[in-house]
């Protein structure tokens, strides 16, 4: 037993294997982003009205994944994986091609289009009579799954992409995993990433249905700084960004030439046992994760943004050897290509059929290379003394495509040509 499981009155092994299913955890490392947004147009050049902002959808890369993080923007997402029912190759050209129009559309904003009175409205109205971008961007990816024999896509899968690897301290739920494709929508308010999954489904019931979803948010930093997690803590201060991201992001050489522009994308689901947490002294909740709780400030350091110097502390006296942040990133030459993007939001589900608070962490990484970055890091994190309190239950590996170039392109269309 840890030092830390001793100085706790409750039996934290025997409340994990109480809790209910769809519970769960993994690397609690948050999601800090970089990139840029602009403005349609502002109240001055607009009659005194301001527009809503809007990223841009045609590029090399797709936008949500170096857009600008989580927080006072960006606040809410949701986070789906599709099953492909497309009969044939043509079928999902189709789809993708229809995917493609939807997002083009929703993230620009506009009047949706007017049927006439005899047939069903093009759209819920959920926003109103004129969509607002709102800041929302569709980011699209592909499963392992999706390059099976369906499709005669095999040849053509990402070098590193398959199914996701199942952790010892993972708790793997079926119907929350894997998925041919993924969808993630990130936008400003809750109503317009509703919005946008219910214009998505409704547009492409033909060639895909819904595997799992679930809808995230996000608060803004309190006080300041980078936001906070369910656990208290402030979640992705180190996250890397410029051209270091960038670096750490986009595919490399070994991919098929399709790729180009793509990047590898993780979706852990994870459950935070909060209420169990909160019973812990903030001592021992701060030697987990290797921060103080109010300021964010590594333990050997005074602001958030300081940087833990682990060669003065050997011996982890004053940051644990087995802290979070330690173990996360050791911060050393050997270990700095292991980084990576990290996109990630707080989900609430209510309760579980136990009555405790399902609530927790949807975790999103994007990496240049599933195993050297993501796996390798989170084999680092194994055993640590979060475990007790962090339950990983579902999501998936998947490959982000490349970007749509412009209003001729649609997604996947080199890797469909």
């Amino acid at each position: 037993m840890s030092e830390q499981e001793s100085s706790c009155p409750f039996n934290r092994r025997s409340f994990l294997r109480g809790a209910a299913a769809g519970a769960v955890g993994t690397a609690v490392t948050g999601g800090v982003l970089i990139g840029g947004a602009h403005a349609d147009a502002d109240a001055a050049n607009s009659g005194g009205v301001a527009t809503a902002e809007s990223y841009p959808f045609h590029g090399v890369n797709q936008s949500g994944i170096l857009t600008p993080a989580p927080g006072e923007k960006q606040a809410f997402s949701c986070f789906a994986a599709f099953d492909s029912t497309a009969a044939s190759k043509a079928d999902l050209t189709a789809l993708m091609k229809t995917l493609t129009e939807r997002a083009r559309f929703l993230t620009a904003g506009g009047v949706p289009e007017n049927l006439g009175i005899s047939q069903p409205p093009s759209d819920s109205d959920v926003l109103g009579p004129d969509v607002p971008a709102d800041g929302l961007t569709v980011t699209l990816g592909v499963g392992s799954s999706l390059f099976d024999d369906r499709y005669g896509l095999a040849s053509l899968k990402p070098a590193k992409l398959k199914p996701m690897t199942i952790f010892p301290n993972d708790s793997p739920e079926s119907a929350w995993m894997h998925g041919d494709l993924s969808l993630q929508l990130c936008a400003n308010h809750p109503d317009t990433v509703h919005h946008a999954i219910r214009d998505i489904a409704k547009h492409t019931r033909g060639g895909m249905q819904l595997r799992w979803k679930i809808e995230g948010y996000n608060s803004p930093p309190r006080p300041s700084g980078t936001p906070r997690n369910l656990l208290g803590f402030k979640d992705g201060t180190a996250n890397p960004t410029g051209s270091l991201a960038s670096d750490l992001v986009w595919s490399a050489s070994g991919e098929p030439a399709w790729a180009k522009g793509g990047t590898y994308q993780v979706i852990r689901l994870i459950r935070m046992l909060v209420e169990f947490w909160d019973r812990v002294s903030i001592n021992e909740q701060e030697t987990m994760f290797g921060r103080r709780r109010d300021s964010g400030a590594p333990l050997d350091g005074n602001a958030e943004t300081d940087t833990p110097d682990y060669a003065a502390d050997p011996n982890g006296d004053v940051i644990p050897l087995d802290a979070h942040i330690r173990l996360a990133n050791p911060r050393t030459s050997a270990t700095a290509n292991q980084r990576m993007i990290r996109r990630s939001y707080n989900y609430d589900l209510g309760l579980d059929e136990n009555g405790d608070i399902q609530a927790g962490h949807i975790f999103v990484a994007y990496n240049q290379d599933l195993e050297r970055q993501f796996e390798t890091v989170q084999k680092r994190l194994i055993g640590e003394p979060l475990i007790d309190y962090v339950q990983p239950f579902g999501g998936g590996y998947f490959y982000a495509l490349p970007g749509v170039a412009d209003a001729s392109d649609w997604y996947a269309s080199r890797l469909l040509a």
